[in-house]
């Protein structure tokens, strides 16, 4: 299961353990692409939490973190920025990259 963030609960949710944030908006086409890459791995690792937010919706946090362009993703381990991919990842990358910063 994918979590939806708000500007609200972001630093809550995103405190503990890894975790990916993809931050998106529905007019975005390649979001659009990445949204099922981020699906599928959420069914298939539990030792990653996978968490999105809608930029249209929170403008704070991804105005705070930076974020110019979309679709980009965020990795969090233990409430620290460990990784940031901009554009399409395709599910193998980033299963990859994600490996990297589990156990």
């Amino acid at each position: 299961m994918v979590d939806e963030l708000t500007d609200e609960n972001f630093e809550e949710e995103t405190k503990d353990g890894v975790v990916l944030v993809d931050f998106w908006a529905t007019w975005c086409g390649p979001c659009k692409m990445q949204s099922p890459v981020v699906d599928q791995l959420a069914e298939e690792r539990q030792d990653v939490k996978f968490t999105k937010m809608d930029v249209d919706q929170n403008k704070e946090t991804p105005s705070a973190l930076g974020i110019m362009a979309i679709p980009t993703m965020i990795i969090k381990k233990d409430g620290k920025i460990v990784d940031r991919l901009t554009g399409y990842t395709p599910k193998p990358k980033l299963d990859q990259i994600l490996s990297q910063y589990t156990d």
